[in-house]
């Protein structure tokens, strides 16, 4: 079944249907979404900090509006059902508007593979939302080559993922792309992160090559399917497999989902 959505903006201080006139000439500033399932969600608090952050980074004037705005966005959101919603900070006409995407969620996967980005068109690598477009494309270039996503390096090194974040191991500890190399900084891997040093799991950030990943177990990892494996990288090293450890630590981190407050009516 496709996924639906409903768009809504924020006008006078409640979310209403947006008007067909407004969708065109829109600039996405800053975005955030995440998995509800069955009522209950993932690290809610950093989405919320991030967004907010991100919005006022971008330049939008008002911290009490972008609270208000994302409480009304989730008690829009229905406890029933599964559900990927994305609130937005936008620009109309070069006018500031909040927008709040309410969506079904896509099915999500398993396992994946990867394909080195040819390009980096990212305008603003460190916030969700400038470059959704483009990082849209480059998935879509990644499909052509017999991948689900594309992996974009800079400087020749692992810096971020299409839609999502990378984690690899070698042996017992876990792996990252520095936070110096530009790259969003996922609510999922920063999850991941803190389940792995509450674990007394070692953690640690190296900037790679893809090359330098030969052998080790790479993971995939956003707010919607959570860790996937990377089996194969297309015209890049070959990767361990490690089901096990892939399947206890997705259950590790679904378990930490917490429901959503009761919707106010």
């Amino acid at each position: 079944m496709a996924a639906s959505t409903t768009l809504l903006d924020w006008r006078d201080g409640e979310l209403v249907a947006l008007d067909d006139c407004d969708v065109a000439e829109t600039g996405v500033e800053a975005a955030d979404s995440f998995l509800v399932a069955g009522g209950s969600v993932l690290a809610i608090g950093l989405h919320r900090t991030r967004f907010i952050e991100s919005a006022i980074e971008r330049g939008f004037d008002g911290r009490a509006e972008l609270e208000a705005f994302w409480e009304a966005g989730l008690a829009a959101i229905p406890r029933g059902g599964d559900w990927f919603p994305r609130f937005e900070s936008v620009t109309v006409r070069d006018a500031p508007r909040l927008r709040f995407r309410l969506r079904t969620a896509p099915e999500r996967t398993g396992p994946i593979v990867v394909a080195t980005a040819a390009t980096d068109p990212r305008r603003a690598p460190h916030v969700k939302g400038p470059d959704l477009e483009a990082l849209s494309r480059l998935r879509q270039e990644a499909q052509h080559a017999g991948a689900q996503e594309a992996v974009i390096l800079d400087s020749g090194r692992v810096s971020d993922g299409s839609t999502t974040a990378l984690l690899w191991w070698r042996g017992n500890t876990l792996y990252a792309p520095p936070l110096v190399l530009p790259r969003v900084d996922s609510v999922a891997a920063r999850t991941v992160r803190g389940v792995a040093a509450a674990l007394g799991v070692p953690v640690d950030e190296e900037a790679v090559a893809p090359a330098e990943l030969e052998g080790c177990v790479l993971w995939a990892v956003n707010a919607l399917h959570g860790i996937r494996a990377v089996t194969a990288w297309v015209d890049g090293p070959s990767l361990a497999q490690d089901p096990a450890r892939t399947a206890a630590w997705r259950s590790r981190l679904q378990a930490l989902a917490r429901p959503l407050q009761p919707r106010v009516r």
